[in-house]
């Protein structure tokens, strides 16, 4: 109904040309069709391959599939209406279209004839700009889903009956969650892939829904749904992190007892290479229970002016209709580093969307950035207010070096109680956990190989090979340690 008032207010309000971008033009049209009725102007569609054609029992056009005397028919015409042109924009880019298409809305004034440019994408030319106004489709709430969900439970039990869908509720709520963030055609699709296998919603039929999401979101290759989470169980040390997220997941969440309280907006997490800034990230998104986005800043990337900028706008967007959820940053001083002057100012641009998006937003997303080089970030996205805070993962201690092994050991089906992890931490000083996760991994390829069982002797002589990068990038690290000593917040 709001999409309906709104396009409903841009057709009275008189603006000349509407551009709806959409994947869904068939519902787009629908839309058009019922906000036009309300007004009693009659609705015309044109595409190249079939012209003209009314919509309502009207009079209709020459048939012309050719875009200039389409356009020249709209100008004869003498009584208002709304002519939709489907798929016009590869015709934009002809200056007797943007010609033609200038000279209808000109004299709107006399002749109130609604032009709406609808297709999968459109890039209004300057000529037309001042008399564009812009419409998007919105992707279904929590109760459009709902909606979504009843309508298509009643039309499986009327194809089936007297059977009926049977269900978990457990797995219904954690559907209605995956289902956040997509278009009403995918969400139909992904409800029925889970219920005609076998007429029954359970915990079964979520990891196919899953991997289906995942390749609707792959569509948009900046933003990904990343389906590995992990739990805090899964990080070893970072008490202080912990502390500090799990005072906030009620306010993030909503839930009851937490109202009044701010929504915390997202962290900074700086630190040594391969210590588990990127593994915290996981486990935000795993302890909380809520979807992860990835953003790969890389592949917004765009060598056509202003698409970069729209290409984030969208990711955004997306990640918006699934809040709650985590946004994860990875290594964030890659891509809005403001020092490199050679972009053309684009770098500048990309950030301004996203301070712009990160002040104005209302949905809950929380921002996770990682970075190892907080220094070439600009001043305004670290700030207090953008970033709830920011926190320094540094090298594990002794008593985290110990948790690390034993959490690596049983993740490769190895008794932890069978190996000396003090002696082991001991030896270890100075290694990241990455550092010590290989140790472990090289020594169950050497036992592999000597058809050994896996040792402690094993492991110390991987250990012993190994030169940690505290050693091989000695400066650096002790350079970051001291920039972040008195300015961010432990973790450990």
């Amino acid at each position: 109904m709001k999409d309906e008032h709104d396009l409903e207010l841009l057709i009275a309000s008189r603006f000349p040309i509407i551009a709806i971008e959409t994947h869904e033009e068939q519902r787009a049209v629908n839309l058009l069709a019922r906000c036009a009725s309300r007004r009693q102007l009659p609705v015309h569609t044109w595409s190249v391959t079939t012209g003209w054609k009314p919509l309502q029992t009207q009079i209709a056009f020459a048939s012309t599939q050719d875009p200039a005397p389409a356009l020249r028919h709209v100008g004869n015409v003498r009584q208002p209406g709304v002519y939709a042109l489907l798929d016009f924009h590869p015709f934009l880019n002809d200056p007797l279209h943007v010609r033609l298409l200038k000279e209808i809305a000109a004299d709107y004034d006399r002749v109130p004839r609604t032009l709406v440019l609808m297709s999968h994408r459109t890039e209004v030319p300057p000529e037309l700009d001042k008399l564009t106004v812009r419409f998007a489709l919105s992707l279904p709430d929590e109760t459009g889903i709902q909606r979504i969900f009843q309508e298509e439970v009643q039309s499986w039990q009327t194809r089936h009956a007297p059977k009926r869908l049977q269900g978990q509720q457990e797995a219904l709520q954690m559907l209605l969650r995956l289902l956040r963030g997509l278009a009403e055609p995918d969400v139909r699709r992904l409800i029925r892939h889970a219920i005609e296998h076998d007429g029954v919603l359970d915990g079964n039929d979520l990891p196919r829904v899953i991997n289906q999401k995942q390749q609707i979101l792959s569509r948009d290759s900046s933003l990904s749904f990343e389906l590995d989470t992990a739990e805090f169980a899964d990080v070893a040390g970072l008490a202080a992190l912990k502390r500090w997220l799990d005072r906030r997941r009620a306010p993030f969440l909503d839930e009851a007892g937490a109202q009044g309280l701010d929504v915390p907006k997202g962290i900074m997490l700086l630190g040594v290479q391969g210590c588990g800034k990127s593994l915290a990230a996981k486990a935000v998104a795993g302890t909380w229970g809520v979807p992860l986005m990835r953003l790969d800043f890389g592949a917004l990337y765009n060598k056509w002016l202003g698409e970069t900028e729209r290409n984030l706008r969208e990711a955004l967007k997306a990640a918006d209709s699934m809040a709650p959820c985590v946004l994860w940053i990875d290594e964030i001083e890659k891509c809005l580093s403001t020092s490199d002057h050679s972009d053309n100012g684009e770098s500048r641009r990309v950030l301004g969307t996203l301070l712009t998006w990160m002040a104005e937003r209302k949905s809950r997303v929380f921002i996770v950035a990682t970075s190892n080089d907080i220094e070439r970030l600009p001043p305004e996205l670290v700030r207090k207010g953008r970033m709830d805070e920011i926190f320094f993962v540094d090298l594990p201690d002794g008593p985290a070096r110990q948790e690390i092994a034993r959490i690596h050991l049983a993740k490769r089906e190895q008794d932890p109680s069978h190996f000396d992890l003090p002696r082991l931490a001991a030896r270890t000083q100075g290694y990241s956990g990455a550092e010590i996760e290989q140790a472990v991994i090289c020594a169950l390829y050497e036992a592999h190989a000597q058809r050994v069982p896996l040792s402690d002797t094993l492991i110390e002589a991987e250990v012993d090979r190994t030169r940690p990068l505290s050693v091989v990038m000695a400066e650096k690290i002790e350079a970051l340690r001291a920039w972040a000593a008195d300015r961010t917040v432990k973790a450990d």
